[in-house]
């Protein structure tokens, strides 16, 4: 049975691996993971602000007094509040990737171009094979148009692709008005790959107290509708390969992710509810499935049951919309 799967030009052992997480801080976590089956390891992410905040604290030192430099510092967290900072993350790497012999992607979250084009170069320099970009931003100004927020996007990843030779993916959110039309640019502008989706952790509000409460809720497969829906729509129509995250709980779930166009899988939440060994299961699960169902490998089962193959995939859609709103009887 052939699980192996072509990732960013990569060709990887299977189709699943761990997604950015804290999984990574720990060397014998990334051991457990890779003993286990795992396609890669994916870094969690560097934020934007991490990279910021020491840039501030690195100008402060040598520029500027340090009670000019307080209120600056105070939008972003506190460096002891990551796992990592700018450095240790880049040895992080270069110890992971000293110890594996699976591909290790490192991860930038942010907004802005700020420091992301140097510190992807040290990423790049410190042995990562790819690179995540997540772009996690949220348009609360009304006057910012739907082409703005795109572009922002687009100017990110050129801008690091204009400085990495490293294949470089983009962690997508599904908030776009034409998904489908970013995604062709963002795969002519050079995405190596789109990651489907990021998750947004929506903050509660405390009624009484009058404050914005922090909420973190793990995935559940109810999640992974909307990233089969949108890789069965974008499977076919991109050089740049696709992959599902978000959601990703059970054998079923990979395979339907597959199925629906996705190259890789990406799971969390079931390895922090299950631990590193649960993705070993996940693994052969798939190989137990596609020998039951007389498949030769998972390319032949990739984009089995995506859009491409409907001739009109918007009548199919209102279709189905429609006949499911009859289902709930009263």
């Amino acid at each position: 049975m052939d699980l192996t799967t072509n990732y960013l030009g990569l060709t990887l052992k299977n189709p699943v691996m761990p997604g950015a997480s804290p999984l990574v801080d720990s060397l014998d976590n990334v051991r457990r993971l890779e003993d286990a089956g795992a396609a890669a390891i994916v870094m969690h992410s560097l934020f934007e602000e991490q990279i910021t905040s020491q840039q501030l604290a690195e100008f402060a030192h040598t520029e500027m007094p340090a009670e000019s430099f307080g209120e600056a510092t105070s939008y972003f967290p506190q460096m002891e509040d990551y796992a990592l900072g700018p450095d240790r993350y880049l040895e992080q790497i270069a110890k992971i990737k000293s110890m594996v012999e699976i591909p290790v992607i490192g991860s930038l979250n942010g907004t802005t171009l700020g420091g992301w084009t140097d510190h992807a170069r040290l990423i790049e320099q410190a042995g990562a094979d790819a690179l995540e970009l997540n772009v996690y931003y949220i348009a609360t100004d009304p006057d910012e148009t739907g082409a703005e927020v795109e572009q922002r996007t687009l100017d990110i990843l050129e801008a690091v692709k204009d400085t990495v030779k490293i294949p470089i993916a983009v962690k997508l959110s599904p908030f776009f008005s034409s998904l489908g039309s970013f995604g062709k640019q963002l795969d002519a502008a050079g995405a190596a790959g789109l990651i489907l989706f990021n998750r947004f952790y929506q903050p509660d509000i405390d009624i009484e107290e009058l404050e914005v409460l922090q909420r973190l809720d793990l995935s559940t497969a109810a999640e992974l509708r909307l990233r089969l829906r949108w890789a069965a729509i974008l499977h076919g129509h991109l050089n740049a390969s696709i992959a599902v995250s978000g959601g990703i709980h059970s054998v079923e779930d990979v395979v339907k992710a597959i199925m629906c166009g996705a190259s890789a899988v990406q799971t969390v939440s079931s390895l922090l509810k299950n631990g590193p060994a649960h993705i070993g299961s996940l693994i052969q699960g798939v190989r137990h499935w596609l020998e039951d169902h007389e498949y030769e490998s998972v390319a032949q089962m990739c984009g089995s049951m995506s859009l491409q193959h409907c001739p009109d995939p918007s009548i199919f859609e209102r279709a189905n919309y429609l006949k499911v709103l009859q289902l709930w009887k009263v």
